[in-house]
């Protein structure tokens, strides 16, 4: 299992930004959470099969969110660290 953690910059708050992947995120198998920072970012963290993983960061790609994007950037996340998801949610 493959956790990742990615963070959204631009005008990702206010527009749908996270409905949309929890939208997105049911036609996957995968589980985690979708958030908001305080600096207006988005923080995402999905766990699941790493070509389920890819294909759902695919389809946000693909998707209108992308014109809101302006920076995609991954980060190192310790899953040890996480609680275990049930599902996909936004905090």
């Amino acid at each position: 299992m493959k956790t990742c953690c990615i963070r959204y910059e631009g005008r990702v708050q206010g527009v749908g930004f996270r409905a949309t992947v929890l939208s997105l995120a049911r036609g996957f198998d995968i589980t985690g959470s979708v958030r908001n920072l305080m600096d207006g970012s988005v923080e995402l963290i999905a766990q699941g099969d790493s070509k389920e993983i890819e294909e759902f960061l695919s389809s946000i790609r693909e998707s209108h969110l992308i014109g809101h994007i302006q920076h995609e950037q991954e980060g190192r996340i310790d899953s040890d660290s996480l609680p275990p998801f049930r599902g996909f949610k936004i905090l």
